[in-house]
């Protein structure tokens, strides 16, 4: 499946250095504000980094969305091996949330993929629909630095510098969707996570 045309410039990492960058990925959801009790979405959960800690946080109530089968057969072998409660699995395109979901969630959570979804503003209205009153939505984004500044393991990473938004860009497409910036979060040592309130 060519992701790309899609979702552009948002390949999975490799293993290796995705998994030293984030040595405590439920760390950085507590940090983002997720706490049991909540139904979340994974959004292009890809390989299923964040998707395992937060099935072990939130006692599996999560849905985890991708449109790769590939990376959903990673996810699966991911949420196996932590041995923690399975989500629920969607293969489809994020853009399609209301279509594919049944009742509201607390939160929606898409990591390092927003930077490259062609329609934001589009894809934020479609986690607005599907977020209770006061859900959130919150947007995991590299910061904009030059590739050579946020090296990992010795290598330049990330996505090309002009895909890379700041927090005002993102709210710049978020907020016309019904939502309101609640914090930015700094995420050492390239990252930061931008969570957003429906209205």
């Amino acid at each position: 499946m060519d992701n790309e045309k899609l979702f552009p410039a948002t390949v999975m990492p490799d293993p290796d250095w995705w998994q030293a960058l984030w040595p405590d990925p439920l760390a950085v959801l507590v940090k983002l504000g997720l706490t049991p009790g909540m139904r979340a979405v994974d959004l292009c959960c890809g390989d299923g980094l964040f998707t395992a800690p937060m099935c072990q946080l939130l006692h599996g109530k999560v849905v985890a969305i991708d449109l790769d089968p590939d990376m959903l057969s990673l996810a699966k072998q991911a949420i196996k091996a932590a041995d923690v409660p399975a989500p629920t699995w969607i293969e489809a395109d994020a853009r399609n949330m209301r279509q594919l979901l049944s009742g509201k969630v607390d939160a929606v959570l898409i990591a390092n993929t927003f930077h490259g979804v062609p329609s934001q503003t589009e894809m934020a209205q479609s986690v607005y629909e599907i977020l209770k009153p006061g859900g959130r939505f919150i947007v995991l984004n590299w910061h904009v630095r030059p590739r050579e500044e946020t090296p990992v393991l010795g290598i330049a990473r990330g996505p090309r510098q002009e895909l890379r938004m700041s927090p005002d860009d993102v709210s710049n497409v978020v907020t016309p969707a019904g939502f309101i910036l609640d914090s930015v979060t700094e995420l050492e040592p390239y990252h930061y996570g931008a969570v957003f309130r429906r209205k």
